[in-house]
């Protein structure tokens, strides 16, 4: 059987750990993509790299070794479905591969679809929930009153967009 990508779920704040433990095994490749952040203390400010995807590791490993990332401290399962460990195409790790490792700046956002239910989490509509109905640079919600099926229509800034 050959290795594959797989996520693997950790304990909040343990990526790191998980990843470094995972290094040490031979058989197994990992990757964490991080993002750069300011950090804030009383005293100083300071730039950390955070994951770029919280609560995920990314490793390459054959199936059938999972009982071993599974006792790795900090692993809380690998992503299956209906008990089936869950691969991960190459070309999507090489891609996050390739844009951490670019200078380019990127942020992560919520993979939100058209119809989904979202919630305004910035500026003068924050905390309003609608249904999203055009993704872009501004986002288009609608707003309903479902009672009297009656509804409005506003756009808003897309990075304000949140799941609901």
């Amino acid at each position: 059987m050959d290795p594959a990508w797989f996520a693997i779920w950790t304990r909040s704040r343990h990526e790191k750990i998980v990843r470094d433990q995972l290094a040490k095994t031979s058989n197994v490749d990992v990757f964490l993509p991080t993002i750069g952040k300011w950090s804030r203390w009383k005293d100083r400010k300071k730039k950390i790299d955070w994951p770029l995807f919280p609560g995920y590791v990314f490793a390459r490993f054959v199936p059938d070794e999972r009982l071993g990332i599974l006792k790795i401290d900090g692993v809380v399962q690998i992503i299956s479905n209906n008990g089936v460990l869950s691969p991960i195409p190459d070309e999507e790790i090489d891609s996050v591969r390739t844009l951490v490792e670019s200078e380019l700046a990127y942020d992560p956002v919520p993979l939100i679809k058209e119809g989904d239910m979202v919630r305004v989490a910035h500026g003068p509509l924050k905390g309003v929930v609608g249904r999203l109905i055009r993704k872009g640079a501004h986002a288009r919600l609608i707003l309903s009153v479902d009672l009297i099926s009656q509804a409005v229509s506003v756009e808003v800034d897309a990075a304000d967009v949140k799941p609901y």
